[in-house]
């Protein structure tokens, strides 16, 4: 039988998809329109705690990578029980599950970028540590959470030494006025001023941008 008028016999082109996780040795890519060029989708890793009410740590990391067009991951270090008013309780797992996190990852999926937040304790610094020394991303974001906007403490002071020691491996270091006192431990800057002079100080202790 001919088909009728204006009725195509060929089979039907399946449905466009979003943007999916890539399979094992794939990178992510942009699916092109007319005219526009196949184009690599950056890998972002997320290293941080979880905050279930989405206004920090790695839920709003991952928000952050895709509204930039970029393929998000996380690795969780720390459970916190938190809202917009505080912080109530914090769960930090075993490091070792961490390390299993993290090498999962790398094992199957290039990493362009990682974005470093809350750690809680030197062993779990230690892990990432360990972790970055070995994978050694190109670009290394750390975000040295220590204490909360609300003023909540979110790292053990036991473990500052051990977070001035991974200061060294990132390119961007993005400390609030609080933890940019506490890392270089001078009072806390009280003007503009004094707080580029302590940015420039810990610029030239780590070899990273401020």
């Amino acid at each position: 039988m001919s088909p009728a008028p204006g009725v195509s016999t060929a089979a039907p082109s399946p449905a466009p998809t979003p943007a999916q996780a890539p399979t094992p040795g794939q990178a992510p890519q942009s699916r092109p329109g007319a005219g526009h060029v196949r184009r690599e989708i950056p890998r972002v890793l997320s290293i941080a705690g979880s905050d279930p009410s989405g206004g920090a740590g790695i839920q709003a990391d991952l928000k952050s990578i895709a509204a930039f067009g970029g393929y998000g991951m996380a690795a969780i270090t720390a459970l916190t029980a938190q809202n917009t008013r505080g912080v109530r309780a914090v769960h930090v797992p075993p490091a070792a599950f961490l390390a299993e996190q993290l090498e999962a990852i790398s094992d199957d999926i290039t990493i362009d970028a990682v974005k470093i937040g809350m750690l809680g304790d030197a062993e779990v610094i230690a892990v990432v540590r360990g972790w970055l020394e070995k994978v050694r991303p190109a670009v290394v974001v750390l975000d040295p959470v220590m204490v909360a906007t609300s003023g909540d403490r979110l790292l053990k002071e036991s473990a500052e030494d051990a977070l001035g020691e991974l200061l060294q491996l990132a390119d961007l270091i993005t400390p609030n006025l609080v933890e940019l006192a506490l890392l270089l431990g001078e009072p806390q800057a009280q003007d503009w001023e004094e707080a580029l002079g302590q940015g420039r100080r810990l610029s030239a202790a780590t070899g990273a941008t401020i």
